[in-house]
């Protein structure tokens, strides 16, 4: 059993008349036409983290695959957690800021270059009960002498929750196999380090009588609140029985700007390249390439920055803004109660992509709140030319500029992916119809 991928992986992304450049980047408007969700990645977690001074509400995606009775979730946090503290999630939202934030495809359509005309734009906008109940009957002498707390013990939803507290790995480790967890070999060298900062964990197991009283398929997302210092995400327990690399997509939200990692660069992802039309037909594959490319060429040891906006707007807009409702559900408490829109109070979303594997990434991740609300976005542009029949004199030079623009386009693809200049060239072909071929007629 992939107990600590069950962990959540410990937690468990305008053409000018010449036709030669794109409208600037911020004074976006076009046609959205897709987007690459985090779905698209193999092993992908994701992670809602809202924060403003020392409180954080933390949202875990549950991505876990097999049947809940084998499910378990040990997440380190820097203080104990109360049952007022921890919630059930609505998944919905994670979604939502998914689709929201999620690296977008836009198109353009050449204007006829006869004529001067006003462009028009459009915004898209674990066993049985009876088992279970026994296996809770662990006796807190027992634990004590693994040097092992059981600092509470409650039910939430779904769930069955106890906080620890413990002294030694080695006796964490066993008091949980003892307990019904199974961990994978090595776990108590990696709990070490928590230990050694007086970390708490929070460790979860479902209650399948409550889970069948839920009627859903799949098990909610937990969000818990608590007041530290620490700006942390704990990644390594996911590792230890990794399968290759994981991809954790972390959706930050502050109402100061954007949050940025401490502990390891952070990278742009590459943006705002024209790329050819048929592209439009597969962006999914074509990002995953791109992302892999980047990956590889950062040396794999980079957190990817996919999008930084305030979350009241968006240009391109991928689906329509959070509502006060909605970020309320992502855990953003620093709205005033009787906020509507989420214009009526800052907030600002931080997408962070990360990759990572034992050896790339050794630490966890730190983060810092900054003040920087620039925006950013991962937006790669499809220019369409003009197909109608074109009767002035401007026509030669728009058909040698759109050439030239199809030239750069397949450059741009096989520099972002990797793929081969002449199979790009030849997919490109095939997407042109012959009959809707640029034609030229002399005007009188």
């Amino acid at each position: 059993m992939n107990t600590l991928r069950q962990l959540l992986t410990s937690l468990v992304l305008a053409i000018s008349i010449a036709m030669t450049s794109i409208a600037p980047a911020w004074a976006f408007c076009g046609f959205y036409v897709g987007g690459a969700n985090a779905q698209l990645f193999n092993k992908a977690s994701q992670v809602i983290i809202a924060r403003q001074g020392e409180k954080t509400v933390l949202t875990m995606a549950n991505d876990f695959q097999g049947s809940v009775k084998d499910f378990a979730l040990v997440v380190p946090v820097p203080v104990a957690i109360k049952k007022e503290q921890v919630n059930i999630g609505d998944p919905e939202i994670i979604k939502k800021l998914d689709t929201f934030s999620q690296p977008r495809l836009v198109e353009y359509f050449d204007r006829n270059p006869c004529q001067i005309v006003r462009r028009q734009y459009q915004n898209q906008i674990n066993t049985a009960p009876g088992i279970a109940n026994a296996r809770s009957r662990v006796e807190s002498d027992n634990a004590a002498a693994l040097g092992v707390t059981i600092e509470d013990k409650f039910q939430t939803g779904e769930y069955t929750i106890l906080i620890l507290s413990a002294k030694d790995s080695n006796g964490l480790e066993t008091w949980l196999r003892g307990s019904g967890y199974q961990l994978p070999r090595g776990a108590s060298e990696v709990l070490r380090p928590y230990i050694r900062q007086e970390m708490k964990f929070f460790v979860a197991k479902v209650n399948l009588a409550e889970f069948n009283k839920t009627g859903n398929a799949f098990l909610r997302p937990l969000q818990i609140a608590y007041r530290s210092p620490k700006f942390m995400l704990p990644i390594r327990l996911g590792m230890l029985n990794a399968q290759g690399d994981q991809d954790l997509v972390i959706y930050l939200l502050s109402p100061k700007g954007r949050i940025q990692v401490t502990n390891y660069r952070t990278v742009e992802i590459p943006t705002g390249q024209n790329i050819p039309e048929y592209i439009k037909k597969d962006f999914g594959k074509f990002y995953t390439s791109a992302f892999q490319k980047t990956y590889d060429r950062e040396n794999k040891k980079v957190a990817f920055l996919e999008y930084a906006w305030d979350v009241s707007n968006c240009d391109p807009c991928t689906t329509q803004p959070p509502t006060s409702a909605e970020l309320k559900q992502a855990g953003v408490f620093w709205q005033a109660p009787e906020s509507q829109e989420a214009s009526d109070q800052p907030t600002y979303i931080t997408r962070l992509h990360v990759r990572y594997n034992r050896a790339t990434f050794p630490e966890d991740l730190v983060f810092q709140e900054t003040s920087n609300r620039d925006n950013f976005q991962g937006r790669y542009v499809l220019n369409h030319p003009y197909r109608e029949s074109i009767t002035c004199s401007a026509a030669a030079e728009y058909y040698k500029s759109v050439k030239k623009r199809q030239i750069e386009e397949v450059s741009n693809l096989a520099s972002l992916t990797g793929w081969q200049r002449r199979g790009i060239e030849e997919q490109q072909m095939l997407y042109i119809e012959p009959s809707r071929a640029p034609t030229y007629r002399r005007g009188r």
